[in-house]
């Protein structure tokens, strides 16, 4: 406890009236004391004597008890020029006996300027003043003899304020003696007394005014474990003295006001005991440290119509100051328990609604501040679909005119456009020609913005439309020499030719490669289509067997047909009973095209050869064919061994000699084979047999 509450002040801020029983209503004095009181009249009787220059005016009783023995001054000194004339009576004198006895010390000084002290001291030799001359001559000091005091005596003190001007004065004593109090004893109070208040000034900083205050959770502190003391607390300083109306339960407590507190000691071994009247008065003084905060609101973008918004709860504008600080709580249940903080309120993800704040000064002072979450004005979207032709050359891809998808109808909006849903939310790789999108069949996205900077996002289906083709018209094979019709097909919007026509079906067109643009909706496909020549049949080989000639046919489409005459046909491939020398060979397919024609010679037949130097028969001999390419004569012996090889090497002739030397006769078969002079080399094979008769 601060010094002035060691000293055991004694501060008093009321008026003080005249004692209704005066000396039984006398004032406990244990301690030096500031008496900041004013007496006022002289009470139910008028107990002063002589000295105090007649009687009691405006006054006061005291009473106090010595310690030790020995000596005991004392000195009322006022604040201001005001005369205090005292009356001192005891020892151990009743108030009945004191209205019938003359004080032991006392003094009406009248003081001279600046002597307005007055008391007890050591040096003096008087017991009483008068006329303002003291017993040596001298002018009255307002200073009389001390007295000498035994442990426990009791004393009672008239102070009487003569001029009736106001003035507190201060109360001290001296001597050896000293005064009986529980105060300061390290026996009865071995701890100091504590203030309340944070200071130990007893300040004490509330949060309202008023403010619902309980007092008795102050008592534990101010009394710091000192045994046998009690605190009671008063409206008023007479109140605290009177020990009337002390506070005992809760109140509502004014920061304008000043609290008093009295404390008091309860010996245990003696109700009686003086002990038990001495009291240490004290003073509270609330100050209203609560402050005011606003509700506020904040309004956000619910992107995307996310259904939520991200808030930064610290712009709220509550009216933080200076030396506030905020906390921020999902409920005013959660505010007021300190539950379920919000532990990132700069990033606070939340539907609309509200959010609590509860703001503390430095003295915990509280607030709680309602924040409205509010929606700015949504962005509506749909989604969209756009529809492109393909690009000629790149069937998967369209050209999309992105700006046409009607995703929004709201007025003073703004879009953006973007490959993917993130890319859109983030803002990362727009699209830098959404008027002239290449892409394929898929998606894309557009970020649509309000004047508020809100965005919603709106998926856009795109789709390539893929080339539609006739499927009757196909590629086809004719003559040569024919013409033909092209059909386009039905279903088609429009058809325009690569000769200029615009009808479905073309006439009278040949071989050749044609296109017709094919009209769908507002796409135009090119489908090429074909007249080819039809392939005609070849002439692989041709066998002539004696005056039989069969005839072998590749290629072209089959059936084939077979003339000599180009004018009478036949299916079959061989021709019999066939004169020697030329012949025209006519083939044709299932087309039903200009003919091929291969030219065919049937040679002479050679059966028997005598090759005995008369000139006939001497030889076999094919030298008339010349002219054929890769014209070759075989002979084969009867067991099918090639034993000679006529060619243009040996002019196209067999003698009947193999090496030189005659071959025995008999029968032996030969073959002529030869490539004709046509386009093909059609292959040209002639086979037969001959007796061969050698003569020794």
């Amino acid at each position: 406890m601060k010094k002035a509450l060691l000293l055991l002040s004694f501060l008093l801020s009321h008026l003080f009236f005249a004692q209704n029983n005066d000396c039984s209503t006398a004032i406990p004095i244990c301690s030096n004391a500031n008496i900041t009181l004013t007496p006022s009249g002289s009470g139910n009787s008028d107990e002063g004597t002589g000295c105090m220059s007649g009687g009691e005016h405006n006054s006061i009783w005291f009473t106090f008890s010595t310690l030790t023995a020995g000596t005991l001054t004392f000195v009322i000194t006022p604040a201001l020029n005001v005369d205090y004339d005292w009356a001192l009576y005891g020892p151990n004198q009743t108030c009945t006996q004191i209205q019938t006895v003359d004080p032991i010390r006392c003094s009406y000084d009248a003081p001279g300027p600046g002597q307005y002290a007055t008391g007890l001291n050591l040096t003096s030799l008087d017991t009483s003043e008068g006329a303002g001359i003291d017993n040596l001559g001298n002018s009255s000091d307002g200073m009389v003899k001390y007295i000498d005091v035994l442990p426990g005596q009791i004393y009672y003190l008239l102070i009487d304020q003569f001029s009736g001007t106001s003035s507190q004065f201060s109360l001290t004593f001296g001597g050896s003696a000293g005064l009986l109090t529980p105060f300061g004893d390290p026996v009865l109070q071995p701890y100091p007394f504590i203030a309340p208040g944070p200071n130990q000034d007893g300040k004490i900083d509330v949060c309202g005014n008023p403010f619902l205050f309980d007092f008795s959770t102050l008592t534990a502190g101010i009394v710091n474990g000192n045994p046998n003391f009690i605190v009671r607390y008063y409206l008023s300083a007479q109140n605290a003295l009177d020990n009337v109306g002390a506070i005992t339960a809760p109140v509502l407590v004014n920061p304008t006001a000043t609290y008093h507190y009295a404390i008091s000691y309860s010996d245990p071994t003696s109700p009686a005991s003086f002990l038990n009247n001495c009291k240490q008065f004290g003073t509270i003084k609330f100050f209203d440290r609560s402050f005011t905060t606003n509700n506020a609101t904040l309004t956000e973008c619910s992107n995307n119509n996310s259904g939520t918004a991200t808030y930064n709860l610290t712009t709220a504008n509550i009216g933080l100051v200076t030396g506030l600080t905020a906390k921020y709580y999902p409920t005013q249940s959660d505010a007021n328990n300190n539950t379920n903080e919000i532990t990132n309120p700069y990033v606070y993800v939340s539907g609309a609604g509200k959010v609590f704040a509860k703001v503390t000064n430095q003295y915990n002072c509280i607030r709680i501040s309602e924040i409205t979450l509010n929606f700015n004005p949504l962005v509506v979207v749909n989604p969209a679909s756009l529809r492109s032709c393909f690009i000629e050359g790149t069937p998967s891809l369209g050209s999309f005119n992105l700006i046409n998808a009607t995703v929004n109808s709201q007025t003073g909006t703004t879009k953006e456009y973007y490959p993917s849903e993130t890319d859109a939310i983030n803002q990362t790789n727009p699209i830098p020609n959404p008027g002239a999108y290449i892409a394929p069949t898929g998606v894309i996205y557009i970020r649509v913005m309000n004047a508020t900077n809100c965005y919603a996002v709106a998926k856009v289906t795109l789709e390539v439309l893929p080339p539609v083709y006739s499927s009757v018209l196909i590629d086809k094979a004719v003559c040569m020499e024919d013409k033909t019709t092209l059909d386009a097909g039905t279903g088609f919007d429009g058809y325009e030719w690569s000769n200029g026509e615009t009808t479905q079906v073309i006439s009278g067109v040949g071989v050749g490669t044609y296109w017709v643009r094919l009209k769908t909706g507002d796409c135009w496909t090119k489908q090429e289509v074909k007249i080819f020549p039809s392939e005609q049949p070849v002439l692989s080989n041709i066998e002539i067997t004696n005056n039989t000639i069969t005839v072998f046919v590749t290629g072209g489409t089959p059936a084939y047909s077979y003339s000599l005459d180009n004018n009478n046909w036949q299916e079959s491939n061989i021709f019999k009973d066939i004169s020697r020398g030329d012949h025209t060979v006519y083939i044709k397919d299932a087309f039903d095209c200009e003919p091929i024609a291969v030219d065919v010679v049937v040679p002479n037949i050679i059966n028997v050869i005598t090759p005995n130097g008369d000139g006939v028969n001497d030889v076999i001999d094919y030298s008339a064919l010349s002219n054929k390419k890769n014209l070759i004569l075989n002979i084969y012996d009867r067991y099918g061994t090639k034993i000679h090889q006529a060619d243009k090497m040996n002019n196209y002739k067999w003698d009947g000699t193999v090496g030189g030397k005659k071959v025995p006769t008999g029968t032996y078969w030969y073959s002529v084979t030869w490539n004709e002079n046509n386009k093909n080399s059609t292959p040209i094979k002639f086979s037969g047999w001959v007796m061969l008769k050698n003569r020794d």
